[in-house]
């Protein structure tokens, strides 16, 4: 039975009340009343549950999907301003052994290069990250308790905040590893982890035992409640996801929108972020071999819909995207994109060559530099954001979470959006995405309401040009 409130997950993640769902949504897919009524509630910002929100993508009328997406914007831009967040996954291990059959991670493979990073690598990487101009890292490790096990995991976070190299920083670390233990929350949590991400690959039990063959993830339950056990040891900031193409994407939606929904029921939280990953081609691999896959054009409408109903997450596209994908999502309720990213072991330091023997987990489709990724941005009219003060100010789980819901966020990140992207042009930028900032934070500059907040953000802008650095309202 369907219980939202309850840790079990078969019950707040519940096959009949999803079934049913998705049955309401084609009963109701051409009722205009009903839509015209759940776009109405949508425009309240207060979100919509999974089953209004599965009505509303179950439904083709363009000038009602143009309305959504209309909203989405607004909506984004209501809670999120014109902010892009930038970050890049840091890959420190691919050993793993669990069977997943969409990862070429998975034990079986024994053509793929396994790496692991040693502190002395970590290093070398993080460097070359900051010297491109990151102050946000996602570290992403395989499942093996022996090669990477917590105690790794917690070295690597401290070795990542130790460096200190010219300007640069790692002023926030979230992780994406494998589901645990509270008592490893609880040690992630002293580590002063940012966010800790896991994605549920699919909600649909059947598929994710048949996809999880062998090893530890092929206990459902186990995975799925990971998140339960990351708030109980302390965890506040959690991000969901699922891996779009696995299942059925209408199955996945309504699953993955009951899990923001029992986090908030359960722990007064939902999550920090949602992301939105769909399977590509990888070692070992072939994302035609999965027949799930969804269109350019759906995967938009999802985008749309997880900011109309769940509106106050932030939502992340990663490299796995074109440009021209990520194009056409960003207004939709985008605020978070990754930058220059690899997905190798050890391939910001020394990137694989050509014909070399792969450790990549998946192909990248946005093979552009970070300081194209932000002249971009820009160009776009956003404004590429390289923030992490709500982290280190405490402004996490329900603190966060009171202030974004209320649209109060923005005083916040506004100005230090603009004091991180100066930062950024000092320090790393191209002469024209240099020139193309400043044009873009004089004018942005101007739009603070509170005349306290612009002068003190003006007074920092001209201090970081005079060599100071790490200002945070």
């Amino acid at each position: 039975m369907y219980n939202a409130k309850s840790l079990k997950a078969e019950e707040f993640i519940s096959d009949e009340e999803i079934r049913e769902t998705l049955a309401y949504a084609d009963a109701n897919k051409d009722n205009v009343a009903l839509i015209d009524e759940i776009i109405e509630k949508a425009k309240l910002r207060k979100g919509l549950n999974h089953r209004e929100a599965s009505v509303l993508l179950a439904c083709e009328i363009p000038e009602k999907i143009q309305e959504v997406y209309a909203l989405a914007e607004q909506i984004k831009k209501d809670f999120y301003g014109n902010r892009i967040v930038l970050f890049a996954p840091l890959y420190l291990s691919n050993y793993c052994v669990n069977g997943c059959v969409y990862c070429p991670y998975h034990l079986k493979n024994k053509h793929i290069a396994r790496k692991k990073l040693t502190q002395e690598d970590i290093v070398k990487e993080v460097t070359a990250l900051q010297d491109m101009g990151h102050k946000r890292l996602a570290i992403e490790a395989g499942e093996d308790p022996v090669n990477n096990p917590i105690e790794y995991i917690l070295e690597c976070i401290k070795t990542i905040y130790s460096i200190k190299h010219k300007n640069g920083a790692i002023r926030r670390v979230n992780v994406n590893i494998a589901a645990t233990t509270v008592e490893n929350y609880r040690k992630l949590k002293e580590a002063g982890i940012g966010t800790y991400i896991l994605f549920q690959e699919t909600y649909h039990k059947e598929s994710y035992e048949k996809l999880h063959p062998t090893g530890p993830k092929h206990d459902y339950a186990y995975h799925t409640e990971a998140m339960d056990r990351a708030m109980e040891g302390g965890i506040d900031d959690v991000g969901l996801g699922v891996l779009f193409g696995l299942d059925l994407y209408r199955y996945e939606f309504a699953g993955l929108l009951m899990h923001a929904e029992h986090l908030e029921a359960v722990h007064g939280v939902g999550p920090h972020t949602i992301s939105v990953p769909r399977i590509k081609h990888a070692d070992d691999i072939d994302p035609s071999a999965f027949d799930n896959g969804i269109s350019d054009d759906t995967f938009a409408k999802i985008c749309a819909l997880i900011r109309v109903s769940v509106p106050y997450t932030g939502m992340i596209i990663s490299t796995r995207e074109s440009q021209e994908v990520r194009n056409k999502v960003l207004p939709l309720g985008v605020s978070q994109i990754s930058g220059a990213s690899k997905t190798s072991v050890g391939g910001y330091a020394e990137p694989e060559k050509e014909g070399e023997v792969t450790s990549e987990q998946f192909d990248v489709s946005d093979q552009r530099t970070l300081d194209e990724v932000v002249n971009w941005l820009i160009k776009l009219g956003y404004i590429p954001s390289f923030c992490t003060a709500c982290y280190r100010e405490g402004r996490t789980g329900d603190r966060f979470m009171a202030l974004c819901k209320n649209m109060q966020i923005l005083n916040c990140c506004h100005p230090n959006a603009l004091m991180t992207l100066k930062e950024y042009l000092e320090d790393y930028a191209s002469e024209e995405t240099k020139r193309l900032g400043m044009e873009l934070i004089d004018r942005e500059l101007e739009k603070i309401p509170n005349p306290k907040v612009k002068q003190t953000a003006y007074e920092h802008i001209h201090d970081i040009a005079e060599g100071k650095r790490d200002f945070r309202f």
